[in-house]
């Protein structure tokens, strides 16, 4: 799926030429946090709807205020995961588009980038979610292919959710017909499993034992 397919062209950029009450009706007419500001189709940056609510002279051009203007973007071809993080990492509902001349050609929305990851076999097909951790220096995502696939599973994705402490916390979206063998596997290579969506059969086994354990003694 080519997320550049998405790229929507409905909302004209400014220019520096627009001035700050052009940026504030804009914005009262969108949803957008930031709209993109270009020079001649060069992208020069986006300016917030935060910052541009707070100046009182409606009248000044937004060249007077290119301070304000914040620079992320993202490639025209870029996957859905590298636009995610930039949603994240800038706040923003919409992601300037670039081609390899740094040349203005729209904007990726949020929702659309959504909608993109929601179709994807991480959240639509159906399997049980891991996470685990291990010191970062330890794992890989080979060894946790092969631990998922040696028990007759098959991966469907997996992310480092977390480091910390250089110990990797990594989500895992399995199919796999027997999870608490894989649940075992992992726990021999030295992996703690942290969450799991299906229930862990091991522990649920070792407390069995443990009340057939208990009884016996009692009798």
């Amino acid at each position: 799926m080519q997320t550049s397919d998405y790229i929507a062209k409905d909302v004209k950029a400014l220019s520096l030429n627009s001035t700050v009450k052009d940026a504030q009706n804009l914005f009262n007419k969108l949803t957008f946090t930031h709209i993109p500001i270009v020079e001649n189709t060069i992208y020069l940056g986006a300016i917030s709807e935060a910052d541009v609510s707070t100046l009182e002279d409606t009248g000044r051009t937004l060249n007077e205020v290119r301070h304000l203007f914040d620079t992320f973007f993202a490639d025209e071809n870029a996957n859905w995961f590298e636009l995610l993080k930039e949603f994240a990492a800038n706040e923003t509902t919409i992601i300037p588009a670039i081609n390899a001349d740094k040349k203005y050609v729209g904007y990726f929305e949020i929702s659309d980038i959504l909608s993109v990851f929601n179709h994807t076999p991480f959240l639509n097909e159906p399997g049980a979610i891991l996470v685990v951790s291990k010191p970062v220096r330890d794992y890989s995502f080979s060894e946790i292919a092969q631990i998922i696939e040696s028990n007759n599973g098959k991966l469907l994705g997996a992310f480092v959710s977390q480091i910390e402490d250089e110990i990797a916390e990594i989500t895992i979206k399995l199919n796999d017909p027997d999870l608490s063998n894989t649940i075992q596997s992992f726990r021999r290579y030295e992996y703690t499993i942290l969450t799991g969506i299906h229930e862990d059969e091991y522990l649920k086994s070792l407390k069995e034992r443990s009340d057939y354990l208990q009884k016996y003694l009692n009798i």
